[in-house]
């Protein structure tokens, strides 16, 4: 599932993680508040980071695959991600956000993605 982002690029539903939350609540936080997907925080897989350098700024994306929600996705007010679309995986479409290329591309090392390196580390519970 890919949204549009107000800058044109299309992206995964993410965020960033607020003080004293797990990245697990993070992602079910972040799921619930840019499609109004609700999900728990045992169908949350945490895949690894991804470190990059982007203009200057270091970058730390950690990646997540849920595997059960509950709903439809919709565009939520007062997000900049919205439209969001289901994509087979060999169908994705050009224009992706440089993180959701890389996440995809760390859960998928066989997806034709073309996108800046990164370092990846998975996390042993992906395994």
């Amino acid at each position: 599932m890919l949204g549009l982002h107000h800058l044109g690029t299309l992206e995964l539903p993410g965020g960033t993680v607020e003080a004293e939350e797990s990245f697990e609540d993070a992602v079910v936080r972040e799921l619930a508040e840019e499609t109004g997907l609700v999900a728990r925080t045992e169908d949350v897989v945490l895949l690894g980071s991804l470190v990059d350098h982007v203009a200057g700024v270091l970058r730390v994306t950690v990646g997540a695959v849920v595997h059960t929600w509950q709903g439809q996705p919709t565009t939520q007010p007062d997000e900049s991600v919205g439209d969001w679309e289901w994509y087979p995986l060999d169908q994705l479409p050009d224009g992706l956000f440089v993180c959701s290329a890389q996440i995809l591309t760390a859960w998928r090392p066989d997806l034709p993605i073309d996108h800046p390196s990164a370092y990846f580390t998975a996390f042993a519970s992906a395994k």
